[in-house]
């Protein structure tokens, strides 16, 4: 059975909703479809916290994804110290990090090319 395909736009409204139910910080959508050596159409880049705030993130996003879509990453890793968590769905690459992590890496500037949209808290 051939998977389906889902729309980046809803997929994407699916993972910030999941991000927005347990409050994650700073959240920032990196277009990078005109960008040639980029592995994927959209980075989405949020902070908790905590570990615990973090693990809480990656877990809703995942349970809004499969009951909204049906689907679930194709790869998760970091969730063991949970500093920096990323989730492939394929086209769109989901990064959760602690604070000070992210400030850190500051990935948003190694993607200095990409169209950066910042989502504002709800809350």
């Amino acid at each position: 059975m051939a998977k389906k395909t889902i729309n980046n736009d809803v997929l994407l409204a699916n993972i910030i909703k999941g991000i927005e139910e347990v409050k994650g910080n700073d959240i920032s959508i990196l277009d990078l479809r005109e960008i040639d050596t980029a592995v994927c159409d959209y980075f989405v880049v949020c902070n908790g916290n905590s570990n615990t705030q973090v693990n809480a993130i990656v877990g809703s996003i995942q349970k809004t994804v499969s009951k909204d879509l049906k689907d679930k990453p194709w790869h998760v890793e970091g969730t063991d110290n949970a500093e920096w968590v990323l989730m492939d769905y394929v086209h769109i690459v989901v990064h959760v990090f602690q604070k000070h992590i992210r400030e850190y890496y500051n990935i948003e500037s190694l993607w200095g090319d990409a169209k950066i949209t910042t989502i504002e808290n709800k809350y």
